[in-house]
């Protein structure tokens, strides 16, 4: 009997993140591998930018991730999960490990985009000055494709 083995290759864990004074409807964005929460979410939060604080919990839109689980075992211990109920809004809410417990909303760009895509909207949810929910975002870049993003996110 032969069996078949099928290996996945990760790439480089791919977030953007906006500076930290930004105060804008995004704070970046977030274009994870799979709609595997438990993989994704391990991550993001053991590869997440040096220097940013630690996640400890994570709200999400059900509709972006098949089975998500209610905790995801991570390098240093657990973080929650929790589910936005009825949302179709295509972020995460992660919270931090500061004393004041921030928040940070990132856009989560779907899997199945083409590099181009998925790269512009990375780049449109980093934006300083970015005022447009993570649905219209998403809209734009995959109903527009030959908008530059330089031009018009920046």
């Amino acid at each position: 009997m032969t069996t078949s083995t099928t290996t996945t290759t990760r790439v480089p864990l791919r977030v953007a993140l906006a500076d930290e004074s930004s105060r804008d409807t995004l704070d970046g964005g977030w274009w994870p591998q799979s709609r595997d929460l438990a993989v994704e979410l391990a991550d993001l939060v053991d590869h997440f930018p040096e220097g940013r604080p630690r996640i400890v919990r994570v709200l999400y839109s059900p509709p972006d991730w098949e089975s998500p689980p209610r905790r995801v075992q991570v390098a240093g211990g657990w973080v929650k999960t929790g589910a936005f109920p009825r949302d179709d809004t295509h972020l995460v809410l992660l919270t931090t490990a500061t004393s004041d417990r921030r928040v940070l909303r990132l856009l989560v760009v779907p899997p199945g985009l083409t590099p181009g895509q998925g790269d512009e909207a990375l780049l449109a949810a980093s934006s300083r000055g970015n005022d447009r929910p993570a649905a219209d975002v998403l809209r734009t870049v995959t109903e527009h494709p030959d908008v530059d993003p330089r031009d018009h996110w920046s």
